[in-house]
């Protein structure tokens, strides 16, 4: 018999074939993230980005255009861009030299005339478009070259993800990271999106908000998620923000959306913040996580950090302390929440292969996993006929 995880079974998040199946019809047919608009600067700069089974780039041509095609020479199938670059006046294979404008038209074949003595139609070997499109200052590609608009993919869900405008807001750099959690991709969302676990897990290190009146819900795959600072917090607010404001007042709260099928976001009122999934394997995920913060002085920083030092002082600590404590690197002792959900996601992601594992009721704050199980149910169901 079948052992299921709520609405899913349970090699859902274990068994290389259901992994392999996703990457086809679900990582391969949605608008994957590639980076924030400025990652591009001019013509000639170029990023690469895997979506499912398709390594895209995305391209600024001479036109200051964005186009977006998939990253394989027309001649043998070998890559042509590797990770990000700049000041590319055209794209050359690095297999035979074959070369591409950066409006993907094949320009140049070395040594025509000798190993091609019939001719090389170039008109019909240019570069396979894919769809590239901006949203909130981010952009995204499509393996297909008429794919939807991300307006038609994030528009329902939109009006609640705050009024963040990130595109006017700037990097800080160096929260820039990427690691790596040795679990399912679904166990990280879902753990994303547990109201449930927000006052246990994260009972002293997220308690600045009240997370006894989240607002959450979904529109289509993707899921939206508001919750109000707490009491203390929202008592002399203002001087409490850590950093100066996102957003424009009376706006207060976080705003924590997942949409789908990976792209989470932490906004709130000093801060932006890209959580980016992708899948490695079955029991293998990779998160980079990016950061935008208010375009002003760093002066202005240092004020409100002076402000705000009275509540951050005290505010915070371990989940276990003393004897509960494993040691000192025991990420239940960290203080740390995000530390503290690798750790609650790993130990899942270990269980889920024991004979002996039985998955208990989900509690209303877990609705949300429950409804993420059914939109990847109904995702790849949708399309396996035409698998």
């Amino acid at each position: 018999m079948t052992k299921m995880y709520h609405h899913l079974p349970v090699e859902a998040y274990t068994a290389q074939d259901w992994f392999d199946r996703e990457q086809h019809l679900i990582f391969s047919r949605t608008w994957r993230f590639a980076g924030l608009v400025e990652d591009i600067e001019g013509p000639g700069h170029y990023l690469s980005v895997q979506a499912g089974l398709n390594n895209l780039f995305i391209v600024m041509g001479r036109d200051h255009r964005l186009r977006a095609f998939h990253n394989i020479c027309r001649h043998r199938g070998t890559q042509l861009i590797r990770a990000v670059g700049k000041t590319q006046k055209a794209l050359t294979c690095p297999y035979h030299d074959w070369t591409y404008d950066l409006e993907g038209n094949l320009i140049s074949v070395p040594d025509e005339a000798i190993e091609f003595p019939n001719g090389v139609d170039k008109s019909c070997l240019g570069l396979k478009p894919a769809s590239v499109d901006v949203w909130r200052g981010m952009l995204f590609v499509h393996p297909d070259p008429d794919a939807p608009t991300l307006a038609e993919w994030f528009g329902e869900v939109d009006p609640f993800l705050g009024p963040h405008k990130p595109e006017e807001l700037v990097e800080y750099t160096e929260g820039r990271n990427t690691y790596e959690i040795k679990a399912n991709w679904k166990i990280i969302v879902e753990n994303y999106i547990d109201v449930y676990h927000l006052s246990h897990l994260h009972s002293n290190t997220l308690h600045m908000y009240d997370h006894a009146k989240a607002e959450y819900g979904w529109k289509g795959p993707h899921y939206h998620f508001w919750e109000p600072p707490s009491e203390a917090y929202a008592k002399n607010h203002e001087a409490n923000l850590p950093m100066p404001r996102t957003i424009p007042e009376p706006h207060v709260g976080a705003w924590v959306p997942m949409l789908f099928p990976g792209i989470g976001i932490g906004a709130s009122e000093e801060s932006w913040n890209l959580f980016v999934i992708t899948p490695l394997a079955p029991d293998l995920t990779r998160v980079e996580n990016r950061t935008k913060l208010a375009n002003v002085s760093d002066w202005a920083f240092q004020k409100q950090q002076w402000k705000s030092w009275g509540f951050w002082k005290d505010f915070g600590g371990a989940k276990y302390q003393g004897d509960d404590a494993t040691g000192a690197d025991d990420p239940m002792a960290s203080g740390d929440f995000t530390a503290e959900d690798i750790y609650a996601c790993e130990q899942q992601q270990k269980s889920l292969k024991s004979p002996y594992l039985e998955i208990g009721p989900a509690g209303v704050g877990e609705s949300p996993i429950t409804q993420h199980q059914k939109a990847v149910l109904s995702f790849m169901q949708d399309r396996d006929g035409d698998a």
